[in-house]
């Protein structure tokens, strides 16, 4: 059965088709200092008939009101946002979000860059993003491929350290209370990081603890 919908990659493909005139608004802060008021003050402006916002700051990847905002929207409304920065986290992931919408017949406009995928200029500059974001991804993956080639070289594996089991755990535990290794020492020999230890082992600190609590040795007579 044949679809409609344009793949995400056609971002130069005039949709929606029929607008809606419905614009809904999204925003975000990224820090605790940030307020929403201008943003909200633009989207409004700029008429969103409602505007979704995520106040929780950090790094983390959820974001309910984006979330909802997208389930909001239907075919022919158009999602308006502040900036694209306060969209996409990434280019990948702006340009990733942005043709999902487009499938969805659903137009995206930014107001600070003054890009508006409902017209042929802002399709045509979504299509440049989403090409520079293949371009950069495939640079990351030949990048990675020639550490691992000049790791090889060098008479390393490189790749993923070494898978973290029931063996290295105890070996890391019963090297931790000796003072003459430090975190780093013990995670080099295991071939993991020092996160790698922190994270597997809860009791790391009580356990680099106990170095100090053992009675010193008597000097011999």
């Amino acid at each position: 059965m044949e679809h409609s919908a344009h793949e995400p990659s056609d971002l130069l493909a005039a949709e929606p088709v029929v607008l809606t005139e419905i614009r809904i608004g999204y925003a975000r802060v990224s820090t605790r200092e940030q307020k929403l008021d201008r943003q909200l003050d633009a989207l409004t402006a700029a008429g969103c008939r409602r505007i979704f916002a995520d106040t929780k700051s950090g790094r983390t990847d959820e974001r309910p009101e984006l979330k909802a905002c997208h389930a909001f929207l239907n075919p022919g409304d158009t999602l308006v946002v502040p900036s694209l920065d306060r969209y996409g986290r990434s280019l990948q992931d702006l340009v990733t979000m942005v043709a999902d919408l487009r499938t969805r017949e659903i137009g995206f406009t930014s107001l600070h860059e003054k890009l508006d995928t409902t017209t042929p200029g802002g399709r045509l500059v979504f299509h440049v993003f989403a090409a520079l974001a293949e371009f950069i991804r495939e640079l990351i993956v030949a990048g990675t491929h020639e550490g691992l080639a000049a790791a090889r070289a060098r008479g390393r594996v490189g790749g993923r350290p070494s898978v973290v089991n029931a063996d290295l755990i105890r070996a890391a535990r019963d090297m931790l209370p000796n003072p003459e290794y430090s975190v780093t020492s013990i995670a080099k020999l295991l071939g993991v990081s020092p996160g790698t230890l922190y994270n597997h082992i809860p009791d790391l600190k009580e356990l680099r603890a106990k170095r100090c609590s053992a009675p010193p040795s008597q000097p011999k007579r």
